[in-house]
């Protein structure tokens, strides 16, 4: 099976090109020994370095200072030819005392599971989910490390509804199905057929209009401080319902995957 080859490249000022390519290896673990385990994707992550160009057909992640979008950590989108790039802005992270590396694998686990940013997923109440597989765990305590580098959890398909997967988020945080951890929350499709988030502890939801992104698609992530804000420029969510998928079998719509938040 062919697996995308994602490069990871580092602009910012705040992190040195050998700390960025140092987390590598162990992202690289997460993907291939737990993630794979559960969602059936893989990659091959790669550090470029400034100056070097961009393979044709390669994905990317670029690590920057500041964020583009108001209070955004991270997210990803499309590039104009169609092809997922993802943002991590490791300042921000710093000054908010946030981990960089979580937010870095953050974006990269749900770029693998969402690549097109237009992934939904049947919830076990019969409610249709964002296919995001990171932002009901978000939280960076609630992260693992993996030979030193602290990594974001994520969820299996046992979230959205029963599957044989033995655990519904990779650490085990949550103990029920659509239950959301602490500063966790998740996108779901209401009756009239707008995108609100959902946080936990009763934090208020938020909704995301359909059709004001432009050419552009893509999904904000992680947020600094790790509250739903209205101020957020939710019209980057451009997630429509020609994918509506059942978690119950994953395998087999891996292969017409052509469709992601501390």
């Amino acid at each position: 099976m062919t697996v995308p080859v994602i490069a990871i490249t580092n602009a910012s000022s705040c992190l040195t090109d050998m700390q960025v390519s140092a987390a590598i290896p162990a992202l690289q673990r997460q993907v291939t020994l737990d993630f794979r385990a559960y969602w059936d994707v893989d990659c091959q992550l790669r550090f470029l370095a400034r100056g070097e160009p961009l393979a044709e057909g390669w994905w990317q992640i670029s690590v920057t200072d500041n964020p583009d979008q108001a209070g955004a950590l991270g997210y990803h989108e499309l590039t104009s030819r169609g092809t997922p790039l993802g943002k991590v802005f490791a300042g921000l992270d710093l000054q908010s005392g946030g981990s960089w590396t979580v937010t870095l694998s953050h974006e990269l686990l749900e770029m693998l599971a969402d690549p097109w940013i237009n992934w939904c997923a049947q919830g076990s109440d019969g409610k249709i989910y964002a296919l995001e597989v990171c932002d009901a765990v978000e939280a960076d305590r609630l992260g693992y490390e993996i030979d030193g580098v602290l990594v974001s959890d994520f969820i299996t398909p046992s979230w959205f509804e029963p599957t044989q997967a033995d655990r519904i988020d990779f650490i085990q945080r949550i103990g029920k199905l659509l239950e959301l951890a602490a500063g966790g929350y998740i996108s779901v499709l209401n009756a009239g057929g707008q995108w609100k988030q959902i946080a936990a502890r009763g934090e208020p939801t938020v909704p995301i209009p359909f059709g004001e992104a432009g050419d552009s698609a893509a999904t904000w992530e992680r947020q600094s401080g790790g509250k739903v804000s209205s101020d957020f420029s939710y019209f980057l969510r451009q997630r429509t319902l020609s994918l509506v998928i059942s978690t119950r079998s994953p395998a087999e719509v891996s292969s017409a995957r052509i469709a992601s938040e501390a």
